[in-house]
């Protein structure tokens, strides 16, 4: 199929709802502060696991990400992407509604993790949804293509919380409501998405054909009625039948897996270690709140630069060295982050490091789901992916405990160092995936 009007249109549908998702994803960082000045949370704490500070709210919430990726990936392979897709959106913006109006750390903590299970699923059926849809010729561009229109949401949250962090509106303090547009923003998007159908490859690898047909035969027409020229049909074999969890340990899969396993518990450790705690960082650094939520909106506005440059290059390169590429650009950028204290330097720094870092998050999406046939890719995506939701986890108390004892260079250091290790990985292991069909692939 090529790629025509009504294939972006449904990539931008899909897109629109992990929109939302991102929002949530990096609130955190700019409500820390809001969160802080309000008396529920501290920036640091006295022992390493404490659940008082900045820290516990950030893990509450990567460990929901843990649960929903983990545990909760199946559904998509067993109920279907669309269905799930729909559900996982309506949890998260109840949970995060509710969030909203909690008054004291467990309870916000609680309700940080409830989020946090229902957007796991919704981003790993994203991805996998996309994957499935896309032309192999397209399918890098397709997932460039999505994270602008997601990425779009960190300038939002970021603006947001300049405007209304450092206020108190009818009463309540700005974070609240900061947390609350996220919510209702997500339940408009939930009206849209019920334009999109079901993943053909999914009903056929469910033995319904005629229903996978009759959808790939209305985007032919579809194609035609805007003037493409369709290539003759070439046979795929339809994969039938559930899938096994143990089989992305066995032969074919296992070396796969280890691999992903291992960038995931790098990656995010360096990506959310800046993502997840910039105005924190600057705070420490001397720079007083409402100037480091100004410098944060500035950086931010960056966020979908990155994959609008994607765009440019993504299909003519290999994915995994795009990968390993933007990893070793974002070790660079934090090393020098390290040396910034002027405003010029630290927004020069943070634009490279949101470059970098939103090149790398949409190469991956796109990367993982490659990987596995579609009687897994769900489950498959959503076991390596909860590593990194381990890993941001735990790291959140690494650099809080790092922040109180080096300061933000220490910080920075870290995130140059896990990222230093994810461009090895890849580099080294990493199969090849550009131009091949999903069922190429897999095999």
């Amino acid at each position: 199929m090529p790629a025509t009007r009504g294939f972006w249109r449904r990539i931008s549908l899909l897109s629109l709802g992990g929109f939302f998702e991102f929002y949530d994803l990096f609130l955190a960082a700019y409500v820390a502060p809001g969160l802080v000045k309000s008396g529920i949370l501290t920036t640091t704490t006295q022992g390493l696991f404490g659940t008082s500070g900045v820290a516990s709210f950030v893990a509450a919430f990567f460990l929901g990400l843990f649960v929903g990726t983990a545990l909760f990936g199946f559904v998509a392979d067993r109920l279907g992407r669309r269905v799930i897709f729909t559900a996982s959106l309506l949890w998260y913006a109840a949970a995060s509604f509710v969030m909203a109006f909690q008054q004291d750390a467990f309870s916000l903590n609680l309700w940080r993790f409830i989020c946090g299970v229902g957007i796991g699923v919704e981003l790993v059926t994203i991805d996998t949804y996309i994957a499935e849809l896309s032309p192999p010729a397209w399918r890098g561009r397709a997932f460039a293509f999505s994270n602008i229109i997601q990425f779009s949401a960190i300038p939002v949250v970021a603006f947001l919380g300049w405007l209304l962090v450092p206020r108190t509106l009818f009463g309540l303090d700005g974070w609240r409501f900061v947390v609350m547009a996220g919510s209702v923003g997500a339940l408009l998007a939930w009206f849209v998405r019920t334009r999109l159908p079901e993943s053909p490859r999914w009903l056929a690898n469910h033995g319904r054909t005629a229903e996978a047909d009759e959808i790939v035969a209305r985007w032919e027409v579809e194609a035609r009625l805007e003037g493409a020229v369709l290539d003759a049909p070439r046979e795929h074999a339809v994969e039938q039948g559930r899938g096994r969890f143990m089989e992305i340990f066995g032969p074919t899969y296992r070396g796969r897996t280890l691999m992903l396993i291992a960038f995931n518990l790098f990656q995010a450790a360096g990506y959310y270690g800046f993502a997840s705690w910039v105005p924190t960082l600057l705070i420490a650094s001397g720079i007083e709140v409402t100037k480091s939520l100004g410098y944060t909106f500035i950086i931010a506005i960056a966020a979908p630069i990155g994959p609008a440059l994607g765009l440019l290059f993504t299909d003519k390169i290999e994915r995994k060295w795009v990968i390993a590429g933007a990893a070793l650009a974002i070790a660079l950028s934090g090393l020098v982050f390290t040396q910034a204290r002027d405003m010029a330097p630290i927004i020069v720094c943070g634009l490279m490091l949101t470059l970098a870092n939103n090149i790398l998050s949409f190469a991956y999406h796109g990367y993982q789901p490659e990987l596995y046939p579609t009687r897994i890719r769900a489950q498959a995506v959503g076991f390596v992916y909860s590593f990194s939701r381990l890993s941001t986890m735990f790291s959140a108390f690494i650099i809080a405990f790092i922040l109180r004892e080096a300061g933000a260079p220490g910080v920075f250091v870290f995130i140059a160092g896990c990222m230093g290790i994810v461009a090895l990985v890849i580099g080294l292991f990493g199969p090849r995936t550009r131009d091949l069909p999903l069922e190429a692939i897999s095999r």
